[in-house]
């Protein structure tokens, strides 16, 4: 498996295995795969890896900025549902934290399952989220410095309805 950031010839795939892989979720609005889209149009995908297998692209995962400067959000990321638990998601966002970091970017949040994310050093952190979320759901990981002080909002573009 090889992770690199997405091609254009990718976002058709993109669109089709995020569609995939939040089908029929309860916690899902299905709208993930058009807030990539609205992202990409927006120019607000700051990283936007693929995980590939040869030609067959495996998983996505998405950072955008966030109201914080220097802060991002992760997400969303998507497997293809038979490839889940395999390590493809995991793998991705390892490698889009990396990048991150070697950007010099002082975080990343997420709204997200805390046991799954804990493994990645993420922490729920509710004082900065004003949005609705199930308790714990919302979480940083401090990558540099200090964590924002104000409150931190998504790009418009999860705004998607």
């Amino acid at each position: 498996m090889q992770i690199r950031p997405e091609r254009p010839a990718d976002a058709a795939v993109i669109h089709a295995l995020t569609e995939a892989a939040f089908e029929g979720l309860p916690f899902s609005g299905q709208t993930e795969a058009r807030v990539i889209e609205a992202l990409r149009a927006a120019g607000a995908l700051a990283i936007s890896l693929v995980a590939a297998d040869g030609d067959e692209v495996l998983g996505h995962v998405a950072f955008s900025p966030v109201s914080a400067a220097g802060w991002f959000a992760l997400g969303p990321v998507s497997v293809w549902p038979a490839r889940q638990r395999s390590g493809v998601g995991q793998a991705l966002i390892r490698e889009g934290l990396q990048r991150l970091r070697a950007q010099g970017a002082g975080g990343c949040v997420l709204l997200g399952n805390p046991a799954y994310y804990r493994r990645f050093g993420f922490e729920p952190d509710p004082d900065l989220y004003a949005g609705r979320a199930p308790p714990g759901a919302f979480q940083r990981l401090t990558l540099a410095g200090p964590r924002p002080a104000a409150k931190v909002s998504f790009h418009p573009a999860f705004e998607v309805a």
